[in-house]
């Protein structure tokens, strides 16, 4: 429950300290008094964004934090899940700095927005005008019904069956995807594998290819040049190898003389052997240079293909159409593989789908149990609140579409009155009547759920008299096994509290402020009497307000 809510710097509240008890608390003020600012303060707790224009001074930071009793509650192990310490007294503190710069923490450890919305979600219900709007919504309804049947472990069972489902159904599309992309591109991949592949190319054969069909195309000149180079290393009266012989003959006579000399006799006779073998391979070299047409042909044509493989890949080298080669093998091999993992994805897919189909059967036949229940106990209280010929039709069908709550479609109808037909609840209700309505529905889940408070923002719109006064007594009912708090403009209702809260504004020189004040028993008596007659009370109001008190 909230024990404590202290606020500093936020819209028009300068500093607000108060405490808080179990049962029923009223809080009442005029427009514009600043409840709706209260609400946005324990909003911020409960992890709604912030901005800057929530601040009043602009200077300043703002600090909200709220002291809440939960001991029995069983939150411990949302505690230890999300890393967080755990007190049965847990302080929550929201700060928004002068810079925008918005911080949380949960008993001074600081919390992310979704941890803290999380666990704001199971420490207090605020019940606004907003909400009563959605008992159309049929997610909504379904919540209603799920809470009276008791299917929160079943509904967290089927989610994680319908996110594993919808995991591997995301990997079968991706994959059927690649699948057919792959099926588009085969016959061409497959031709242009099979075009490379009867290239037979190898790595380095286009500079290989290219010298030979150089030397090809250039045979009786390259001839010529050979016979030139031959006769002037091997004439035998003026050749260069015969001189050299000379030159070395000459030198081996003194290289015993000195090491200079012995060194140039030396390095001559090199120089003769690598001549000479020059000159032998010259002559090799003529004696197999013949003119081959064919193949100058070969040589050209499987140039041709490699340049014109190169420009259809725009490639530039051997080697890269070979890594373009073993792409389209690897594709090729691919495809195989996708066969393989589809199949097994369908498996996965089947055995989770009809695991969520088993969930989805349970929960449709708890539903299906538990709808005499609501319907008994919401028309009993509704009967109390002066519709004691309300009627409700809740019909939920099973589909074959997987929604994130089941299979089920729900269809809620309503009629209010004898002899009227059932139609739609968001098309047939008043507004009073889906006020009463949320009420009656508030009232039973307050049986089934452990939530700690409930905040009613004014849900006694479109009513008065006698049905308020019954609106009061339930949420005096509900305060006895949870802690209720009622934002209400009746008379009828702000007898009921066991505390009543006053919001009001004040000015302070050149500044206005709300603040907030425990009423005491003549102070109770004054501000109902006022809620019934107004600024100017009269002797009539007091004695019925003192009459409402007690």
């Amino acid at each position: 429950m909230l024990q404590t809510l202290h606020i500093k710097n936020f819209a028009l509240i300068e500093h607000l300290h108060i405490d808080f008890s179990n049962n029923l608390s009223i809080i009442t003020g005029e427009t514009g008094a600043g409840k709706s600012i209260l609400l946005g303060a324990l909003g911020l707790v409960l992890g709604n964004r912030a901005d800057l224009s929530s601040l009043k001074d602009k200077e300043q930071k703002c600090v909200v934090e709220a002291h809440f009793g939960i001991s029995d509650y069983n939150l411990k192990d949302f505690f230890d899940e999300n890393d967080m310490d755990y007190e049965e007294v847990t302080i929550i503190r929201r700060e928004i700095l002068p810079s925008g710069k918005s911080r949380a923490f949960v008993n001074d450890s600081p919390i992310n927005l979704q941890e803290l919305q999380q666990l704001g979600d199971s420490l207090i219900d605020i019940h606004s005008q907003q909400q009563t709007r959605e008992l159309s919504d049929e997610a909504y309804q379904m919540q209603i019904l799920d809470a009276v049947a008791g299917n929160g472990p079943i509904l967290a069972q089927y989610k994680e069956q319908l996110a594993a489902y919808k995991k591997v159904q995301a990997e079968l599309r991706k994959l059927q995807e690649q699948k057919a992309a792959l099926s588009k591109e085969e016959d061409y991949n497959a031709f242009l594998l099979q075009e490379l592949l009867s290239a037979n190319l190898k790595a380095g054969e286009q500079e290989e290819l290219e010298g030979s069909l150089e030397k090809l195309g250039n045979v009786e000149f390259i001839r010529e040049s050979l016979a030139r180079a031959l006769a002037v290393a091997n004439e035998e009266q003026m050749g260069a190898i015969q001189n050299l012989k000379e030159i070395k003959a000459a030198l081996q006579k003194i290289s015993g003389i000195s090491a200079e000399y012995n060194e140039f006799y030396e390095r001559v006779s090199s120089v003769l052997i690598e001549l000479d073998d020059i000159a032998g391979g010259l002559s090799q070299n003529y004696e197999h240079l013949s003119n081959d047409p064919e193949e100058l042909e070969r040589v050209s044509q499987k140039l041709q293909l490699i340049y014109s493989l190169q420009k259809k890949h725009s490639v530039a080298t051997v080697e890269e159409l070979l890594s373009i080669q073993e792409a389209l093998d690897s594709k090729a091999l691919l495809a195989g593989d996708i066969d393989s993992s589809i199949e097994k994805l369908v498996a996965e897919s089947g055995k989770y789908s009809a695991q969520a189909d088993d969930t989805a059967a349970l929960l449709h036949e708890q539903r299906q149990r538990a709808i005499p229940v609501l319907t008994e106990k919401v028309t009993a209280i509704l009967a109390q609140l002066g519709m004691p010929n309300a009627r409700f039709k809740f019909e939920v069908t099973a589909s074959g579409t997987y929604y994130a709550n089941g299979k089920d479609v729900m269809s809620l109808q309503f009629s209010a009155n004898k002899g009227t037909d059932f139609g739609l609840l968001k098309k047939v209700a008043s507004g009073g009547e889906m006020s009463r309505i949320m009420l009656a529905v508030k009232a039973v889940l307050a049986e089934y759920s452990k939530l700690p408070t409930i905040i009613f923002d004014e849900i006694d719109t479109g009513v008065s008299g006698e049905v308020a006064n019954k609106m009061g007594d339930i949420m005096k009912g509900m305060s006895r096994t949870m802690q209720v708090f009622a934002i209400t403009h009746l008379p009828q209702i702000a007898s009921k509290g066991q505390q009543h809260y006053k919001v009001f504004k004040t000015t302070q020189g050149e500044t206005t402020v709300s603040e907030l004040k425990l009423l005491s028993h003549d102070e109770r008596v004054r501000e109902i009497a006022e809620m019934l007659s107004g600024k100017d009370i009269t002797d009539s109001a007091l004695n019925h307000a003192r009459a409402l008190l007690n």
